[in-house]
C-alpha cells in the first residue's frame, strides 16, 4: 500500500492517524488510514481485501507520494510471499524521516549512487520530498542548512530548493543565507518568512514575553496554513479594497425561495444568487479572471468560483465551484449546499480545493457589515457581501421624490493593485451591484 497521490499538485502527506493496526483484517475499500496533505485532511481505503502485516510509516510523519506505507497480506497468501515493491527511486526515500528527522528503522540504500543526507546538526525540519531532491541535485546536508527557508519555522519547502537549484545552474555558485537557527524558547508562534529566494526582504521573527494569567496554545496544522498563505498574499500583492453598497430589496422581497426547494429539494441561500452576479459580472470583465506569474498574465478561460466556508473548529476552507459559468441557478444552488455540507464534515478531496480563479466570501453571515478580504493567491481578486439591512432611503417616483424602507448590503472587492487599477476593480464590483439590483422578482425559478 503507497501514499496515494490525492491531486494533481500533492507531492506529499502526513500520516495522522492509522485507523487499522499490524493483524487487523480488511475489506476492500475499508479506511486504513487519514493522512493530511496542504490542501485537506482525507481518508485513505484499502486497495484490496486482507490482513496488515506490516506498517512501515508512523503517525505524524511525512511521505512522498508513491512511498510504501503498509504491507498487506491478501487472502490465499502466505506471509512468507507478501512482496514489498519499493516505489520509483524518484520520489521514494527509503528512509521516512520523521516529525523530529529521525528514521523509522528502515535500510538506509544508496539511491542513484548518493548516500542518504546526515541528520541536520540544527534540528531543523526537512520534508522527505526535500531530502529526495537535496539527494538527487548532490546537495550535502551543510549547503542544505544555509538555504533559506519560507515554511513554517523556516521550513524549507519544495519551491524554496527548486528556486535554489535553479539559480545554482544559472549562476554557478551558492547563494545562501546563514543557517536557520532554533529558539529555546517559543513565546508566540513564528510569522511566516519571505526571503530573497523569491524577491521579498526576510522577515525576522520577534519574539514577546507575557505576565499575568496566560496560556499559549499551539495553532494546529490548518491554522498554520491559513497563517503562511494570508502572510505570503499580504507580502505578494498590494491590496486595495472598493467598497458598493447595493439596493438589493428584489432579491430579498422575493417569494419562490419555498417554491424553489419544494421544485428542486435544494434549499436556496443568497451564496448561490451572488454568485450567479459574480459570474456574470467575469465575463462582462475577464481581467479579472486572471492570475501572475513573473511579468505575465495568465487569463484563464473557465470560471471557477472559490467560497469561502466556515468550519466549526472556527478555521475557514475554500472549496471551488468550477466551470461556474456553464450552471444555472439550480446548478449553482446544488454545488453550493454540496461543498458546504461535504466541508463541515471534512469530506471534501483535494480537487475540490484546487483551481479557484476567482473567490467570494460571505461575511454578513456572521453579521458584518463589511470587510477586507484577503485575495487567495495566484488569483487577483476576492470580494466579500455584508449583511443586508433595512435603511431609509429616498425613492425615485414619477410623481416626485419620497423616503421609504429598502434592503442594502455592501460589497468589498480586494483586488491586486500589480494588474488591477481602480477603474477595473472599481467597475467590477459596480456591475456586480447592479446584477443584484436588477433581480427580477418574476423571474421563473
Amino acid at each position: 500500500m503507497v501514499m496515494p497521490k490525492m491531486g494533481e499538485s500533492i507531492m506529499e502527506g502526513t500520516i495522522l492517524k492509522w485507523n487499522k493496526g499490524i493483524g487487523d483484517s480488511l475489506e476492500q475499500d475499508e479506511s486504513v488510514l487519514e493522512i493530511a496533505t496542504d490542501k485537506v485532511d482525507s481518508e485513505v481505503p484499502s486497495p484490496v481485501a486482507g490482513k496488515i502485516t506490516q506498517i512501515l510509516a508512523k503517525e505524524g510523519q511525512t511521505v512522498p507520494v508513491g512511498t510504501v506505507i503498509a504491507l498487506i497480506e491478501t487472502v490465499g497468501e502466505a506471509p512468507s510471499e507478501v512482496p514489498f515493491t519499493p516505489a520509483p527511486a524518484a520520489a521514494v526515500q527509503a528512509s521516512v524521516a520523521s516529525s523530529n528527522g529521525t528514521s523509522v528503522g528502515m535500510a538506509a540504500p544508496v539511491v542513484s549512487g548518493v548516500t542518504l543526507l546526515e541528520k541536520p546538526s540544527s534540528g531543523r525540519f526537512y520534508s522527505p520530498l526535500v531530502l529526495n531532491i537535496a539527494r538527487t541535485e548532490q546537495i550535502s546536508m551543510d549547503e542544505l542548512e544555509r538555504i533559506p527557508g519560507t515554511g513554517s519555522e523556516n521550513r524549507v519547502t519544495k519551491k524554496d530548493i527548486l528556486g535554489y537549484v535553479e539559480n545554482r545552474k544559472t549562476k554557478g555558485v551558492e547563494v545562501v543565507a546563514p543557517a536557520a537557527t532554533v529558539s529555546t524558547t517559543v513565546n508566540t508562534p513564528a510569522p511566516a518568512q519571505v526571503t530573497s529566494s523569491n524577491g521579498m526582504p526576510e522577515i525576522k521573527p520577534k519574539t514577546f514575553s507575557f505576565s499575568g494569567e496566560t496560556e499559549i496554545i499551539e495553532m494546529d496544522r490548518m491554522r498554520k496554513i491559513i497563517a503562511e498563505n494570508m502572510v505570503y498574499s499580504k507580502h505578494v500583492s498590494p491590496h486595495v479594497t472598493s467598497f458598493v453598497e447595493a439596493d438589493v430589496t428584489p432579491l430579498v422581497m422575493d417569494k419562490n425561495k419555498s417554491l424553489f426547494e419544494k421544485k428542486y429539494g435544494e434549499k436556496l441561500t443568497y451564496t448561490p444568487l451572488f454568485l450567479e452576479a459574480l459570474v456574470k459580472a467575469l465575463r462582462d470583465f475577464p481581467m479579472m479572471n486572471i492570475s501572475v506569474d513573473g511579468t505575465n498574465l495568465i487569463l484563464k478561460k473557465n470560471i471557477n468560483i472559490g467560497m469561502a466556508v466556515a468550519l466549526p473548529s472556527g478555521n475557514l476552507i475554500v472549496p471551488v465551484i468550477k466551470n461556474a459559468d456553464r450552471l444555472n441557478l439550480v446548478g449553482l444552488t446544488a454545488a453550493v449546499n454540496d461543498l458546504a455540507n461535504r466541508a463541515r464534515i471534512n469530506k471534501l478531496t483535494p480537487d475540490d480545493l484546487s483551481d479557484g480563479t476567482y473567490t467570494l466570501t460571505n461575511v454578513g453571515t456572521f453579521g458584518n457589515v463589511m470587510g477586507t478580504p484577503v485575495i487567495l493567491q495566484p488569483q487577483v481578486g476576492i470580494m466579500a457581501a455584508g449583511a443586508i439591512r433595512k435603511k431609509p432611503a429616498v425613492i425615485e417616483t414619477p410623481s416626485g421624490d419620497t423616503i421609504g424602507v429598502r434592503q442594502f448590503m455592501f460589497l468589498s472587492h480586494s483586488y491586486d493593485h500589480r494588474v488591477v487599477d481602480g477603474q477595473l476593480g472599481g467597475s467590477f464590483v459596480r456591475k456586480v451591484a447592479d446584477y443584484l439590483e436588477s433581480w427580477d422578482i418574476n423571474r421563473e425559478i
